[in-house]
């Protein structure tokens, strides 16, 4: 049975590249690339595999069917994680995150994934500025190769 650290541990050889799959309201699948990582979720304590994003089709799929498949690849290897997505945002407030909460928060998913940077001011400025959400998929399955 593969874990969500041997999701992330696959995910690490390759700049924690992941493709997202939801659905459209016609039943066919939207797919893109993220960069995605693993961290604790900041209220329920539980792990769950994390990203940003202001992907307006991925959002709105997501609100309004929020199951979601996250994979990890490096060369052939691959691991899956299915489960259920919450987005916290400035367009999808969540009970007790505040904009301070969120700011934090978009740091430490963007950290988890991979990602460093020079100026977190700037860094900042444009998260906000660009209305992006964290999207926290809480795993129901995961399966690998």
């Amino acid at each position: 049975m593969v874990t969500l650290s041997d999701a992330a541990g696959i995910g690490s050889r390759d700049k924690f590249l992941a493709v997202i799959s939801t659905t459209r309201a016609d039943g066919t699948i939207q797919s893109s690339v993220v960069n995605a990582g693993v961290l604790a979720d900041p209220q329920s304590g539980q792990d769950v595999v994390a990203f940003v994003t202001y992907g307006r089709a991925k959002l709105a799929n997501l609100r309004a069917r929020p199951q979601i498949t996250v994979t990890f690849r490096a060369g052939w290897q691959w691991a899956a994680i299915e489960g259920a997505a919450r987005i916290i945002g400035p367009d999808d407030p969540a009970p007790g995150v505040d904009a301070e909460q969120l700011r934090v928060l978009r740091r430490e998913v963007f950290t988890a994934a991979g990602g460093t940077h020079d100026d977190w001011d700037e860094y900042d400025r444009v998260m906000e500025r660009e209305r992006r959400a964290v999207v926290l998929v809480t795993p129901t399955r995961a399966y690998s190769n």
